[in-house]
Parts: structure tokens; sequence; C-alpha cells
């Protein structure tokens, strides 16, 4: 009897000191080193006009729809605010910067200091980010350059992720996990800082001290995640997803869709290899598994959530809006969170 009494000793001291641990700033670490799911949502945005549509080979002309006005474009200052206002979310997802850089960091650094001035901390003795931001880089590839400027700009507007998309080679994350470190930890970020300290509510040297990457560093406060979109990145899926640093491994399961699909010339259908493409998913799942590092997948459902986080997903990305606020709320409750 002896020994299942110490074991459970043993395993509520360990509890207690978990509990009783310094929680970091960045809630989602706190969440990926106690094994709970993060779910977070895209950033709200104002709608696209949708293009013409086109009339298919032979078919009479389309005609244009009757005129439907668009909805009032928001400012970045009143998408900040619907984004503050929905709390039940673990992160913000930015993808605006992915194809354009220039034109997405014009206006997110808008929406970012609309975050900023609303206060972007919860107050007290345990003060933690209550919406971290997780930002789409453009692809850089090994570009030490290119990576050190871009990714510092992110970081300089608070930015707690940086999400490498179109991976397909572990260098490609190491040159980034660089660019986000600051030469005392061994990276090549600049020493300037932009309004990142006021954001996180710290001064700069408090900021310099917390920035670096986890889990390179058990106190770091920025993460990494990479995403394979690519049959190039699955053929070394195994070893991106060891590469040191990475936090979050996604399948880009939009992209990859459209890997494993094919247009028929003669009817210009486009066919769709649903086993290929979950087995890609698969492949991922697997390659997260065996380097234990938490997999990601996007998800717009409750029924995807439930899915997904059966076979060991345990980050989800959901769309603004209803069906998206549902996806959060079902895998909270399933979490027990």
């Amino acid at each position: 009897m002896r020994a299942p009494i110490l074991l459970a000793l043993a395993t509520a001291t360990a509890q207690g000191a978990f509990a009783q641990a310094p929680r970091h700033l960045n809630p989602m670490i706190d969440l990926h080193a106690a094994g709970k799911p993060v779910l977070g949502l895209y950033a709200p945005a104002n709608p696209r006009p949708r293009p013409p549509q086109a009339a298919a080979a032979g078919a009479a002309p389309v005609q244009p729809a009757a005129s439907t006005p668009m909805p009032a474009q928001k400012s970045q200052a009143e998408l900040a605010a619907d984004a503050l206002a929905y709390t039940k979310a673990d992160f913000i997802f930015d993808g605006s910067m992915e194809h354009d850089f220039d034109r997405g960091y014009a206006g997110f650094v808008q929406f970012m200091q609309a975050i900023a001035s609303s206060g972007a901390v919860t107050k007290g003795s345990l003060a933690q980010l209550h919406h971290p931001l997780a930002v789409k880089m453009a692809k850089v590839g090994s570009d030490a350059a290119l990576a050190r400027t871009r990714i510092g700009k992110q970081l300089d507007q608070g930015v707690s992720t940086i999400v490498l998309v179109d991976v397909e080679d572990p260098a490609e994350i190491t040159t980034a996990i660089s660019a986000m470190r600051f030469a005392a930890k061994g990276g090549t970020r600049a020493e300037s800082v932009g309004g990142a300290p006021a954001v996180w509510g710290m001064d700069d040297k408090t900021y310099r001290a917390k920035a670096d990457v986890w889990p390179l560093n058990p106190q770091g406060e920025l993460t990494a995640w990479a995403i394979v979109e690519s049959k190039e990145g699955l053929a070394r899926v195994r070893e991106i997803a060891k590469t040191p640093g990475v936090a979050v491994l996604f399948p880009g399961a939009g992209t990859l869709r459209g890997v494993f699909s094919t247009v028929d010339p003669a009817t210009q259908q486009r066919k769709f290899d649903t086993e290929a493409w979950e087995n890609a998913i698969q492949q991922v799942l697997a390659a997260c598994k065996e380097a234990k590092v938490p997999c990601g997948y996007p998800a717009n459902d409750p029924a995807t959530v439930e899915q997904r986080m059966k076979q060991g997903f345990s980050v989800f990305i959901a769309g603004w809006g209803e069906p998206g606020f549902k996806a959060v709320e079902y895998g909270r409750q399933a979490s027990g969170r």
C-alpha cells in the first residue's frame, strides 16, 4: 500500500507545483506545456468584393447581377475592437501579410496600435496577453536578410507568434528563428524593439529578456509555427517537425487540397483525391507525434474540431464569425476548459 500512497503524494505535489508556477505572459505557452488544446480565430476583416463570374465556354454571357451594396468598411480600430470583444479565443491569427507584405503590414500596424491603446495585457500580479497575435510571414525561404527585416517589423508591433508558410526545408525554420532572437540569445534580430514593450506592458529591458523563442528558451514568450503545404515539404516533414524551436506544426490543409487535385482537360472539372489529401494530413500529424510537437489544423465548425481533436490535433484556427465562435467554444468545452 505504501507505493501507491507515495505515488499519489508525488502526483499531488507535482500538480501543486505546476499550479503555483509563474505563468507565461503568452498564455498559449502555458496551454502547450499543460497539453491543453489551443483555439484561435482569424482576425476580423472587411469583406472583399467578388470578381464578376466568367461565362463557361460556349455558354451565353453571364448577365451582371443586380447591384448589391457592400457593407460599410470598418476602420482597423473598429476591427481591433471587434477582436477584443470576443474573449474566448486563445489567440488572434492574422494572414494579411502572406502575399503582399508591405501592403498588409501597413494595415496591420494600425490594427496593432488599436490593440495596444485598448490594453493587451490583463491586470494583476499574473499578467498575461489576453489576445496574443499569431501572424503569417510571407515565405522568405532561407533569405536571412529578408527574414530579419520582415520578422523584425512584425515582432516590433508586439506579435507573439510568427507563422512560417510553405515550409519545405528545416533551414527555413532555422533562418526565421534566428531572425526572432536578439544577438544576446544567438540570433540576428535588430536591437530596436518598436512598440512591442508597450503592447506587452513592460519596459524595453524586460521585453528584451522575455522576447525569446520558446521552447528553445523555457522562459521565452515567442513561438514559431510552421505550415507544410507541398509534396516537397511532406517529403521532409519529419525533419521539419524535429527542427529545434518549432512550437506547432500544421498541414496547410487548404493548399494541400489543391496539391492533390487535377483538372480534367475535357470537362475542365476539378478532380479531388480525397484519400491522398487525408493521407498527407495524417503524415504531418504522425511527424508531430514522433517529434512530440503540437499539431495544428484549420477547423471552422465543431464537428471538425471533434474529429481532429480525437486524432491528436491540439491547435485550431477558425474563421471569424458565428461558425468559428461555435468551433472555439466547442473545443473549450470538449477539453474541459
